[in-house]
């Protein structure tokens, strides 16, 4: 988790509520980043964070430090998951320069020593505070986890609950679409969700189809069903 004084950093820019007009790639480095496409990344991701992630996966490539770089982005993708209020940290409209110099030493710190070769990450972190952009760091981790897995030929499987599964559940489900069609012969790569809302049941998500065995969504056909009756 981030330090006591990242913290008051961001709830003093976030008290004062001053719009920051964002920066279009002005640095030079920034440029490399943002405009780097010469190494293809292995699948489109979209959005702001997709052309983020999928610049820095291109730059990685480049230098020789996609394991370093890859590692490096799961260590800070585990500090959002266990802090959340970090997002609010890097979305505060009124950080100044230092604010953002001292909130990515703090980021620097939750790599682990030697996960980051040739400073990739680290100069990377700084384009995106050059450019206001540090609030976009939690979905590049994402996006740069999809391209990794299609770098090494795996195949997303995300499983929604209401509640989590428990590891044996998980081993016969993956088991189970392992041997379907779905899976098209690749290896899986699990991903777990709750969602409470889904009220019981399952969603599974593998690739671009969906699979919804949810309550939820059984509720939701049989009122269309009563409804369209009436």
């Amino acid at each position: 988790m981030l330090s006591r004084q990242a913290r008051t950093i961001a709830s003093r820019a976030t008290a004062s509520r001053i719009p920051i007009a964002p920066a279009a790639f002005a640095s030079p480095l920034a440029r490399t980043y943002a405009s780097a496409v010469d190494s293809k990344p292995p699948v489109a991701v979209y959005g702001i964070d997709g052309t983020y992630a999928s610049a820095l996966y291109t730059a990685a490539v480049k230098t020789s430090t996609l394991d370093t770089t890859s590692r490096a982005l799961a260590a800070l993708s585990d500090v959002f998951r266990k802090d959340p209020k970090l997002p609010v940290i890097l979305t505060a409209p009124t950080l100044s320069p230092g604010d953002k110099t001292q909130i990515v030493q703090e980021l620097q710190k939750h790599m682990g020593g030697g996960g980051d070769k040739g400073d990739t990450v680290k100069n990377f972190l700084k384009t995106l505070a050059e450019n206001n952009r540090l609030g976009i760091l939690e979905g590049v981790c994402e996006k740069f986890s999809v391209l990794m897995g299609a770098a090494r030929g795996e195949v997303d499987l995300t499983v929604t609950s209401a509640a989590r599964l428990d590891g044996k559940t998980l081993q016969r489900l993956e088991a189970a679409v392992g041997k379907s069609e779905y899976s098209q012969g690749k290896k899986l790569k699990v991903i777990t969700k709750v969602n409470p809302d889904i009220m019981g049941g399952l969603v599974v998500e593998i690739g671009d189809r969906t699979i919804d065995l949810s309550v939820s969504s059984r509720i939701h056909k049989m009122n269309k069903l009563l409804t369209d009756a009436l």
